[in-house]
């Protein structure tokens, strides 16, 4: 799952919150020189996106994608699922978006100095181009796509992934509505298990 997912899947416990931002920028190694509500956050991260791999609802997503993205179909998907998650947030969560993602912000500089250093270097572009509220329409997510497709280590495409959106719009959009509920499932379970090793 991509940013807004993995926060969204914390379920409101700042450091938890911290830990899944940062899961894609840590190693098993160095688990250990964060606090544990944090390294938990780590594992959850790490246990949602290895939950979602494997998904039969999401291998869909990422086969109708993987002739053009080939490797990069599954961060397409994932970014396809936030744009839901964003456009439709208010279902899920009682806190508005804006409010929320600011609070995640302020939370971040709270712990700006445990950090790793790429996501340190992530975190002012994620808040002065607002990503979280722009996966939510065409146009930002659009931005959101240029600029990945700018950084990609080999030629990804992703400039035009908003038109696969739109052309499979329905698809997408049955897929995620199908397979979301389940992953809040499993991570309140795998967030409980972990809770529950802190008492």
């Amino acid at each position: 799952m991509n940013i807004l997912a993995h926060l969204f899947l914390s379920f409101d416990n700042p450091a938890v919150m911290v830990g899944n931002f940062i899961g894609d920028h840590v190693r098993s190694k160095d688990l250990q020189r964060f606090d544990l509500p944090t390294q938990f956050g780590v594992r959850l991260h790490w246990d949602i996106d290895q939950f979602t791999d494997n998904h039969p609802v999401v291998m869909q997503s990422k086969m109708r994608l993987r002739p053009k993205y080939r490797k990069y179909s599954p961060v397409v998907v994932d970014i396809f699922y936030d744009h839901f998650l964003s456009k439709n947030w208010n279902t899920y969560h009682k806190t508005p978006l804006l409010e929320f993602s600011q609070q995640f912000f302020d939370t971040c500089n709270t712990v700006w100095e445990s950090l790793p250093a790429s996501a340190q270097h992530m975190l002012p572009y994620m808040q002065k181009h607002q990503w979280l509220i722009a996966y939510g329409d065409f146009e930002g997510l659009g931005h959101v796509f240029n600029g990945m497709s700018r950084r990609a280590s080999f030629q990804s495409k992703m400039e035009g992934a908003v038109q696969d959106l739109q052309n499979h719009y329905e698809a997408y959009s049955t897929e995620f509505e199908t397979f979301f509920p389940e992953l809040i499932t499993f991570s309140k379970n795998r967030y409980s298990f972990y809770h529950n090793q802190l008492k």
